[in-house]
C-alpha cells in the first residue's frame, strides 16, 4: 500500500522527545497492517523530505495499478510546509552489499592516555615551559607523542614515527598529520624536554596532591640500574652491579623517590658504578630544595643505610626507617629468644628494643633516641630455610666428591684452594656453615679437611625469617613502624613496572642527554600510569591499571564507506561501540567519549 513517516515520542529524565519512524503500510488477509522499516531518530526538514522521497519513490511501483483503478487521487500521508519548496530533500541511494570498513585504528588507548594529561594539566604545562619557534609541529605537542606511546606502545622513536602514530588515532585526537611525525622531530623533542625536568617534576607533584588528596610525610627511596646496547661512550655509562643479572653492559642507576602510595614524586640518575649507600646525601637534599624541608619520614632499605648516612639523617631532625645489615642481626640473638613477641597479622611477629650495649660502653645521646624494630615471618623463614638447605647441599656433595678426587688423583694445593673459593662464592647463603681447609700432604700433594659448623647452621635457622630495623621515630607503635617500612614495595613495583610495561629497558641511545630525556619520558609515563591507577582505585576498580588500559584500548576508530548509484563513495568517521564491559568501566571513571561525526564524499 505504501510507506511514511510516523511521528514518535519518549519521556525521558523528565522531558517529551520526538523521533521519527519509517513505517510501511500493506494488506493482509486479517486487514491491512503497518510495520517499522527503520527507525530515523530527529530528523531535520531537509532529510524528513528526502526519506519522503525515498519513500514515495520505493512504493510507486507497488501503486500504479491500485492508482489506475482508482479514480480519485490519494491523499498525501506526509504534512506539507508552506516553505517545502526552499528546503532540498538530501538522500542518497547507497549499494548494501559494497558497504566497507577501512582505516581501522587503535583509539581507546591513547584517547585515554591523553585524557588523564589533561587531568595533570601537563599539556597546559608543556604548551607554557617549551618555547615556540618557526616549527611547523609545537613541541608540546610531540612531547606528548613521546609520552604517551611509552604509556601505550613503548618502542623506539623510529617505530613510534613509521608504525605506532600514522596507525592509531593520535594524528585525529592531537591535530598532528602523520606525515609530520618522524623520528628526526621526535628525537629533537628529547633535546626540548630534558631542560624542564625539575619545574615538571614540581608541577605533577602539586597536580596529584590536588586530584588525590595525597600524602608527602613518608617518601620512600630506592635505586636500580638499566643497561645499554652498544658502546655507549659517556661518562654516566659505566660497568656495575647489575639488577638486570646484565654484567657485560654499561649501565646507569636510577634513585626514584615514591609517595607511601606509590605516587612518584622524583628521581636521579647517576653513574653505573655508583655504590647505593653514597646516593643519599645527594637524593635527600635535592628533594629538600625542590618541596622543602617538611616533617617527613624517609624510608629506606638496607642497601642504603651507614652510620654515615645515619648520621646525616639525624641532622636538622630528619627522621627514618630504615633496614639494617643482617649481620646487625646477630647482636640481638637474645631477644630473638624471647617470647615477647608481638602478633600483628598471622604468621607476622614484631617487637621493639633497644641496642645491647656493654656495661663499659660509652652512652651516646643519639642512640638513645634510637629505636630497633625486630620483625620475624612465617613464609620468609620457610623460604630462607628452602634456600640455605638447598645451598649447603649442593657444598656438601661438592666437598664429598672433591675430597675422594683428592684421594685418588695428585692436585695442586693452590688450583684447589681456588676452586673451593670459587664453590663457596657460588652458593654464599651456606658458605658460613662450613669450614674447609687445604693441607699439603708429605707428598706434596693437596688434601682436603672440612666440617660442618653446628653453631652457625643453629644460628641460621634460629634467624630465618627474622630482620632488623631501625628508626629515630618514637612515638609510632611497632606495628606503624613496620607497616610504614613495607611501603617500600611500592618503590619496587614501580621500577617493576619501568621495565616491564614501560620497557625502560635496554637504552639504544648513545648521547648523555638523550639517554636522560629517555628515562624522563619514561617517568612521565609512569606517573600517567600511577594516576590511572588512581582513578580506578576511587571508581572501585582497585588500584592496578593494567586491566582497565587493556581493555579500553580495545576501542578503534574506523572509517565506514558507503558506495552510491552515483558512483560518489561517502565516507563516514566513528567509533566502535564500546561492549557492555567497556561501558562499565567508562561510566565508573566519569569518562564520556568523544562524539566523531565527520562525513566525507
Amino acid at each position: 500500500m505504501g510507506m511514511f513517516l510516523r511521528q514518535c515520542f519518549r519521556n525521558k529524565d523528565g522531558k517529551r522527545h520526538a523521533y521519527w519512524a519509517l513505517v510501511e503500510s500493506y494488506r493482509t488477509d486479517a486487514g491491512p497492517r503497518q510495520r517499522v522499516v527503520a527507525w530515523l531518530g530527529k530528523l531535520d526538514e531537509a532529510g524528513r523530505l528526502g526519506i519522503e522521497q525515498a519513500a514515495s519513490d520505493a512504493s510507486s511501483t507497488h501503486s500504479k495499478d491500485a492508482a489506475s483503478a482508482c479514480s480519485e487521487p490519494q491523499l498525501s500521508l506526509f504534512d506539507q510546509q508552506d516553505d517545502e519548496e526552499s528546503v532540498q530533500p538530501q538522500w542518497v541511494e547507497v549499494n548494501v552489499s559494497g558497504v566497507r570498513v577501512e582505516n581501522c585504528r587503535p583509539f581507546g588507548g591513547p584517547w585515554l592516555a591523553l585524557e588523564v594529561v589533561r587531568r595533570l594539566q601537563l599539556d597546559e604545562f608543556l604548551k607554557s615551559v617549551i618555547s615556540t619557534g618557526r616549527e611547523h609541529v609545537s613541541w608540546w605537542r610531540s612531547a606528548l607523542i613521546l609520552v604517551v606511546a611509552r604509556l601505550c606502545r613503548p618502542s623506539s622513536e623510529l617505530y613510534v614515527a613509521e608504525q605506532w602514530y600514522p596507525k592509531s588515532a593520535m594524528p585525529q585526537l592531537l591535530g598532528v598529520p602523520a606525515e609530520r611525525v618522524d623520528d628526526n622531530r621526535l628525537y629533537r623533542t628529547l633535546d626540548q624536554l630534558l631542560p624542564h625536568k625539575a619545574k615538571l617534576e614540581a608541577h605533577l607533584k602539586n597536580r596529584m596532591g590536588e586530584l588525590f588528596d595525597l600524602e608527602y610525610d613518608l617518601l620512600m627511596y630506592d635505586i636500580t640500574s638499566t643497561y645499554f646496547e652498544g658502546q655507549a661512550n659517556f661518562d654516566l655509562a659505566q660497568r656495575g652491579y647489575s639488577r638486570d643479572q646484565r654484567g657485560d653492559c654499561k649501565q646507569v642507576c636510577i634513585g626514584l623517590v615514591v609517595s607511601r602510595c606509590g605516587m612518584p614524586l622524583g628521581y636521579e640518575v647517576f653513574s653505573g658504578n655508583t655504590a647505593d649507600v653514597t646516593t643519599v646525601e645527594h637524593i635527600v637534599t635535592t628533594m629538600e630544595k625542590r618541596y622543602g624541608k617538611s616533617d617527613r619520614i624517609w624510608v629506606m632499605d638496607r642497601g642504603m643505610v651507614s652510620e654515615g648516612n645515619i648520621d646525616f639523617l639525624r641532622k636538622e631532625g630528619r627522621r627514618y626507617i630504615v633496614g639494617t645489615p643482617k649481620s646487625m642481626l646477630k647482636e640481638f640473638e637474645a631477644e630473638v629468644l624471647k617470647d615477647d613477641w608481638n602478633t600483628i597479622r598471622d604468621g607476622l611477629e614484631v617487637k621493639l628494643c633497644s641496642r645491647p650495649r656493654d656495661d663499659d660502653e660509652a652512652v651516646d645521646a643519639n642512640q638513645d633516641k634510637e629505636t630497633f624494630i625486630l620483625c620475624r615471618s612465617r613464609d620468609r623463614s620457610q623460604k630462607e630455610e628452602a634456600i640455605v638447605q638447598r645451598f649447603e647441599q649442593r657444598i656438601e656433595e661438592r666437598l664429598v666428591a672433591m675430597t675422594a678426587r683428592c684421594e685418588k688423583q695428585k692436585r695442586d694445593p693452590m688450583k684447589l684452594e681456588r676452586e673451593i673459593g670459587r664453590l663457596l662464592a657460588k652458593n654464599t647463603r651456606a658458605a658460613k656453615l662450613f669450614e674447609v681447609t687445604v693441607e699439603k700432604a708429605k707428598d706434596g700433594y693437596a688434601r682436603i679437611q672440612w666440617q660442618k659448623i653446628e653453631a652457625a647452621r643453629d644460628w641460621a635457622t634460629l634467624s630465618a625469617g627474622c630482620y632488623l630495623l631501625r628508626s629515630n621515630v618514637t612515638d609510632w607503635s611497632d606495628e606503624e613502624l613496620w607497616k610504614a617500612y613495607i611501603q617500600l614495595t611500592e618503590a619496587e613495583a614501580a621500577f617493576r613496572i619501568h621495565k616491564s610495561d614501560l620497557k625502560i629497558r635496554p637504552i639504544w641511545h648513545q648521547k648523555e642527554d638523550r639517554v636522560l630525556a629517555h628515562i624522563f619520558v619514561c617517568f612521565l609515563a609512569y606517573v600517567l600510569w600511577k594516576t590511572l591507577g588512581q582513578m580506578c582505585d576511587r571508581a572501585g576498580l582497585g588500584s592496578e591499571p593494567r586491566r582497565v588500559l587493556e581493555e579500553l584500548s580495545e576501542l578503534r576508530m574506523l572509517d565506514v564507506v558507503l558506495p552510491t548509484r552515483s558512483g560518489i563513495d561517502i565516507r563516514k568517521r566513528c567509533l566502535s561501540k564500546p561492549s557492555d564491559h567497556q561501558q562499565i568501566l567508562l561510566d565508573r571513571l566519569g569518562l564520556r567519549l568523544p562524539k566523531i561525526n565527520q562525513t566525507e564524499m
